[in-house]
């Protein structure tokens, strides 16, 4: 079945290679695009190749023995098979992709993408998507719109093209395969992947003295007495059940402090290494919900937290030369 598939793919590049109209969509495309009759290409399939060669052995039989019965079912099947090579050019006739919308994904690992097929005014039955040799089918039903998620691979940060796409059918009886090529032009962007480890940023605030507690104005818990704490603070109800005297204590841990992440801080590192260590610095921002800003050599982005605020920084890395 391999080796089929792949004599198939040759045979399509073959002509793909020799007839222009099979190369006309090769060229980018801007979205929506709607599928016509002028750029979807039918072909039997394996199925239909041979029930042609036994519909036609059946009908060599029924003429050389004057069989009116199987003369007649030799044209009923044949009726059927041009019938199901007009529903199979139906079913994607005025198909229409609407939009492509990338997700976010760092180099090295899959980003999906949802495609939008818009059924227009026939319902489609069994429409096939093909993106990268992954293959997603689904029936829409007039008016809504299906949404199909596929992964793209990446492998480097940056805007990446997307690739052709086929949507085929072989509805109803797979008898003929019809399909039709998109190139849409549109790009993604990958982010760079964050080193592996490494240290955490410094910076002139890091002083230890700031990691202590400091002193607020909620009550943080209650403890023992010490000398020198005043008298205000003694918790005397609760000292009246205890052995010894406690205290209110409003200390309370500090705040996360901003992290103010800058591209000339890492002069030592190389381009993508200064990236890298970025792109793991704004994870780390993100997971314990530090705000962070950014200032690269062509742009600063100002304080911020969130999965909105993370994405910018890491687009404004992907984008870096």
């Amino acid at each position: 079945m391999a080796a089929w598939s792949e004599s198939v793919q040759r045979l399509l590049g073959w002509a793909e290679a020799r007839l222009p109209a099979l190369t006309r969509y090769r060229q980018l495309e801007a979205l929506p695009i709607t599928l016509h009759r002028r750029r979807i290409y039918i072909v039997p399939s394996a199925f239909g190749l041979l029930f042609t060669v036994l519909l036609g052995i059946m009908l060599i039989g029924a003429l050389n023995y004057a069989n009116n019965a199987a003369l007649l079912l030799s044209c009923l099947l044949g009726g059927a098979s041009v019938a199901s090579m007009l529903i199979a050019f139906r079913n994607l006739d005025g198909l229409r992709v609407t939009s492509i919308q990338p997700g976010h994904a760092m180099a090295g690992e899959p980003v999906m993408l949802q495609i939008h097929l818009d059924a227009a005014t026939r319902v489609r039955q069994a429409v096939m998507v093909d993106l990268n040799g992954q293959t997603e089918a689904t029936s829409i039903v007039p008016p809504h719109v299906a949404t199909m998620s596929l992964a793209l691979p990446t492998r480097r940060r940056g805007w990446q093209a997307l690739p052709r796409i086929r949507v085929w059918t072989h509805w109803p009886i797979g008898l003929f395969r019809a399909w039709s090529w998109l190139h849409p032009s549109m790009q993604v962007l990958v982010w760079p992947r964050p080193e592996s480890g490494g240290p955490p940023p410094t910076f002139l605030s890091d002083d230890p003295l700031r990691q202590r507690l400091h002193r607020g104005e909620d009550l943080a818990a209650l403890r023992d007495y010490r000398a020198g704490d005043p008298p205000r603070h003694i918790a005397w109800k609760a000292s009246a059940r205890h052995e010894s005297l406690l205290v209110k204590d409003f200390e309370q841990p500090a705040p996360h402090e901003d992290w103010q992440l800058d591209w000339r801080q890492l002069p030592e590192l190389g381009q993508e290494a200064r990236i890298s260590r970025l792109a793991r610095w704004l994870s780390e921002a993100e997971a314990s919900g530090r705000a962070t800003s950014l200032w690269l050599p062509e742009e600063r982005i100002e304080r911020g937290v969130g999965p909105a605020h993370f994405a910018r920084c890491m687009n404004a890395l992907a984008k870096l030369p």
